[in-house]
């Protein structure tokens, strides 16, 4: 009986000795956005969660001390954005890449809707881009529909394809910072 009581002592004694080798911290940010149209209001929730995680390092011991400095190392972060739509759905998105654009001297504007984005230009009809699984997008206006997928500098690359010359032209919108 002694035995099973101290065994049972020194496990629950040794269960708060474990060091904690991370530190971690999360931002919620929640964006809500209504739209009224002939239909009435539609009112999509944008939420995003940022987690920073920094795992903690130990430097050199130094002699005849007792506390060990810590060292600085990366912090890694890690943005999932979930989005709530009017008719309840939602879809998480890894990166949201909404921001303005610039091409040929127009200025555009790509903004998350539904179904994945929308590019507008003034007033005329919006484009449409709609994520495939090969982590590009169908980029469809008025005019064309094409293939567009982002650049390591976050720029939209799009790829039109033309029967008549059996060419395939780049336009590329560059991300306004």
């Amino acid at each position: 009986m002694k035995t099973i009581i101290l065994g049972t002592m020194t496990l629950l004694f040794s269960i708060n000795i474990q060091a904690q080798n991370t530190n971690t911290q999360t931002a919620t940010k929640t964006t809500t956005s209504t739209v009224k149209d002939s239909d009435g209001l539609h009112k999509t929730v944008k939420k995003e969660v940022s987690n920073e995680v920094q795992k903690i390092e130990l430097g050199q011991e130094k002699a005849n001390t007792i506390n060990i400095p810590t060292i600085n190392s990366p912090i890694s972060v890690t943005t999932t954005t979930k989005i709530t739509n009017p008719d309840g759905s939602t879809r998480t998105v890894d990166v949201d890449r909404s921001s303005y654009y610039e091409s040929n001297g127009n200025k555009y504007r790509l903004a998350l809707d539904a179904s994945g984005y929308v590019l507008t230009y003034g007033n005329s009809k919006p484009a449409l881009l709609r994520k495939t699984s090969t982590n590009s997008y169908i980029f469809r206006s008025e005019k064309k529909t094409a293939i567009g997928y982002f650049d390591t500098n976050g720029d939209l690359i799009v790829e039109i394809y033309d029967d008549k010359s059996d060419k395939v032209t780049i336009e590329k919108y560059r991300v306004i910072k």
